[in-house]
């Protein structure tokens, strides 16, 4: 089996609020089919529904060595050491499996990575890997390669880092994703790959970033440029890929099947093209969606983010018009943040989201 390319389980087939089991079923059997295994999720992807439609659409229909499971520990999840093993047996639970092939401290940074030490949250990790309920611990990781050479020289126990890694962030400033994968490098652990079209952005590119694209002549989606780019690299054990739908498996699954990595013209090019929208500004955010859940003022920060980007990227008209859908229904404006600041503690790209805010409403309200 191939877990070359990873089904990444935060963005499924959604039906309403619900996620489409019937797509997911089609989807989870093409995939399988074509020789893939590999599946990641977390209790928070898709408000809490993304692992329980990993048990009724994947772990009830196929046999358990059939495939790759990885879960995690996430921060809001646990308060004491006693309460790291209840809530991972609940997983367990909400899998319907007896154990997890990858188990990762979620989201490590120099926010999240004290509470998890504070409550000896990997010395209670490797006690179940030792009763065979992870085969495999690991971090996912969203911070400096500074900090991540700090936690892998105090926990040589971590055996694979999730970081998120893509062209536009490779010289980023901020993100590091070339300065952290070298230090995953440097230990010698194999690299999970989130992010690699960076929420979606890589495929809904500016036009001249696509004019570049296209002029390598090839029959390729922007997705493949973007996917391939991360997969090119040595030791990336998996490039996690969130399919919201068939179309963007298939796609998928057609270029990974027989991976060639980038070639040099290729590799030059979407450097060229991350280099350019790097120097666009915009908000980098990932639509993640962590920050929703826990907003006072029912603010779909994420949503209001794309359109502000849609409107300073792509100069588009109908941006407006989204930022009034993405205000309705009881969903907060921009300028109803009240500055609590619960968004940014959670944030994984460490965005300054109440600044932020203020400059979409300055956008998109002090216009009208």
């Amino acid at each position: 089996m191939n877990q070359k390319l990873g089904f990444g389980c935060m963005r499924l087939p959604m039906n309403g609020e619900k996620v489409d089991y019937d797509e997911f079923h089609k989807m989870i059997d093409y995939y399988m089919e074509q020789g893939f295994n590999y599946f990641d999720t977390a209790h928070g992807y898709v408000e809490g529904k993304s692992e329980t439609a990993i048990r009724e659409c994947l772990v009830k229909r196929y046999p358990r060595e059939s495939y790759i499971l990885t879960d995690k520990l996430t921060q809001p999840y646990f308060q004491s050491q006693e309460e790291i093993r209840t809530f991972f047996e609940k997983q367990l639970e909400w899998c319907g499996v007896e154990y997890f092939d990858y188990y990762l401290m979620h989201a490590q940074d120099r926010n999240t990575y004290p509470h998890f030490q504070k409550n000896n949250a990997y010395s209670e990790c490797l006690k179940l890997k030792e009763e065979g309920k992870i085969k495999h611990l690991g971090i996912s990781f969203h911070d400096t390669a500074e900090m991540l050479e700090e936690i892998l020289t105090e926990h040589p126990e971590v055996e694979i880092v999730q970081i998120q890694f893509n062209y536009a962030d490779y010289e980023s400033a901020s993100v590091q994703s070339k300065k952290v994968y070298e230090v995953c490098r440097k230990f010698h652990k194999p690299v999970i790959v989130m992010e690699p079209v960076r929420g979606g952005r890589l495929v809904n590119l500016p036009e001249y970033a696509k004019e570049l694209l296209d002029g390598l002549n090839q029959d390729c989606s922007y997705a493949s440029y973007a996917i391939r780019f991360a997969a090119s690299f040595e030791g990336m054990y998996s490039v996690l890929s969130g399919m919201s739908n068939f179309e963007q498996l298939k796609d998928n699954v057609d270029y990974m099947k027989e991976f060639k990595p980038l070639t040099e013209k290729e590799m030059e090019t979407v450097l060229k093209v991350g280099e350019l929208l790097r120097s666009m500004g915009g908000i980098p955010c990932t639509a993640c969606r962590y920050c929703i859940e826990g907003c006072p003022a029912k603010i779909s920060i994420p949503d209001l983010f794309s359109c502000y980007n849609t409107k300073v990227q792509f100069q588009d008209w109908n941006a407006g018009f989204y930022y009034n859908i993405h205000t309705k229904d009881g969903h907060g404006k921009a300028s109803d943040c009240i500055k609590c600041g619960k968004c940014e503690k959670i944030c994984p790209q460490h965005l300054k989201i109440r600044d932020l805010l203020t400059k979409v409403a300055a956008s998109f309200e002090e216009e009208k």
